[in-house]
C-alpha cells in the first residue's frame, strides 16, 4: 500500500483520499548466492504442464476446488466485487482509543486528501477525532480480502492502521504460567524500579537499531578485507534461572549511567505492617510480650498469588 486512491466514507460524507505508507523499512537485504562462485540464485516460475518458464504477464489467480479442479479468478473480477469497501474505507463506529487491543493494530498508512475539494471534510473529521479523543473503526478491501481498520490522528494527519479481526487473536490462556506467590514488598520493589525507568519519549542512543549498524560494519570490514568485530559478551545458557530483581536493578543502573546520572540503585525501605506500627506506639511491658508480638507480626506477613 504505497500510494493508492480510496474514498473515506462516513454516514453523510465521502472524502477522496490517497493512502500513503507511513513507515520505512531500513533493514539490510541479502541475496541468495551460490557460495562456490558468488553467482545469484534465482527463483524461476515454471508451468508444470508446458515445462517452461512463464512471465508475470501470464500468471493469474486460481482457487483450488477439489483435487483436480482449479477455478480461475481474474483481477478485474475482484475489483468489480459488489462490496461498498472495494474502493472505500467505510467508517463503522467510534471507540475510545484505550479500548482497542494493541494486538489487533498493525501497520500504519497516512491518508492524504485528494485536492482542495476534499480538504474541508478531511479536516472536519480530523478535528472531530481530536476533540472526542476517540478513534474510528472502519472496513476496507485490500489484497483480496475485506479488512478491519483503525483511524486516528497524528500530527494533523489521519492515520489508517490495518487491524486483525477479533477471531485472529489467539487465546493466551494456555500460555499462562502456574500460580506463584509474591509478597507485597516484592511487587512494590518492582514498581519502584519501573518508576525509575519511566520516560516520556523513545529518543536517545538506546533506541537505535544496533543490529543494522553492526551488520553495516560487518559488510564494510569484509569489503576492506579487515577482520570483523567479534562479540565479547557470553550468551546466557538456556534454562538458566534469572534473578528478576537483580536483573531489573542492573537495567536501571545501566540506563541511568547511559544518561550520565547516578547509577546507584538504592534499596527500597521496607514497609511496616499494621501490627508493627501498633507495637511501636506502645512500649512493651515485658520482654516475653515483645517476643510474642514479633512472632505474630511475622506470621501476618502479607502474601498474594499472581
Amino acid at each position: 500500500m504505497t500510494c493508492e486512491f480510496f474514498s473515506l466514507s462516513s454516514v453523510n460524507s465521502t472524502v477522496p483520499i490517497h493512502v500513503v505508507s507511513a513507515t520505512e523499512d531500513h533493514s539490510i537485504r541479502f541475496h541468495q548466492v551460490h557460495l562456490d562462485d558468488m553467482a545469484r540464485v534465482r527463483v524461476r516460475k515454471y508451468c508444470e504442464i508446458e515445462d517452461r518458464e512463464v512471465s508475470n504477464a501470464e500468471i493469474g489467480k486460481g482457487y483450488q476446488l477439489g483435487k483436480d479442479t482449479i477455478i480461475p479468478v481474474l483481477e478485474e473480477e475482484l475489483r468489480e466485487l459488489p462490496l461498498p469497501t472495494a474502493k472505500a474505507i467505510e467508517i463503522e463506529a467510534f471507540m475510545p482509543a484505550g479500548t482497542i487491543d494493541p494486538l489487533q493494530v498493525g501497520e500504519g498508512y497516512y491518508l492524504q486528501p485528494d485536492g482542495q475539494v476534499a480538504a474541508k471534510p478531511y479536516v472536519l473529521l480530523r478535528k472531530a477525532l481530536e476533540r472526542s479523543s476517540k478513534v474510528a473503526v472502519a472496513k476496507y478491501a485490500w489484497s483480496g480480502r475485506e479488512r478491519l481498520g483503525l483511524l486516528r490522528v497524528r500530527d494533523d494527519v489521519i492515520v489508517l492502521h490495518a487491524m486483525r479481526w477479533p477471531d485472529e487473536i489467539r487465546d493466551p490462556s494456555e500460555l499462562t504460567p502456574e500460580a506463584v506467590e509474591l509478597t507485597d514488598e516484592e511487587i512494590a520493589e518492582a514498581e519502584h524500579l519501573i518508576d525509575r525507568l519511566t520516560r516520556d519519549d523513545l529518543e536517545g542512543e538506546e533506541f537505535t537499531d544496533r543490529y543494522t549498524e553492526a551488520v553495516e560494519q560487518l559488510i564494510e570490514a569484509k569489503r576492506e578485507h579487515k577482520e570483523p568485530t567479534r562479540a565479547t559478551a557470553e550468551p546466557q545458557a538456556p534454562g538458566q534461572i534469572v534473578d528478576l530483581m537483580a536483573a531489573l536493578k542492573e537495567s536501571v543502573a545501566s540506563a541511568r549511567a547511559s544518561r550520565g546520572e547516578d547509577a546507584t540503585v538504592h534499596e527500597m525501605p521496607k514497609k511496616k505492617t499494621a501490627a508493627a506500627k501498633g507495637t511501636a506506639k506502645k512500649a512493651p511491658a515485658k520482654k516475653t510480650a515483645a517476643k510474642q508480638t514479633a512472632k505474630k507480626a511475622a506470621a501476618k506477613k502479607p502474601r498474594r498469588s499472581a
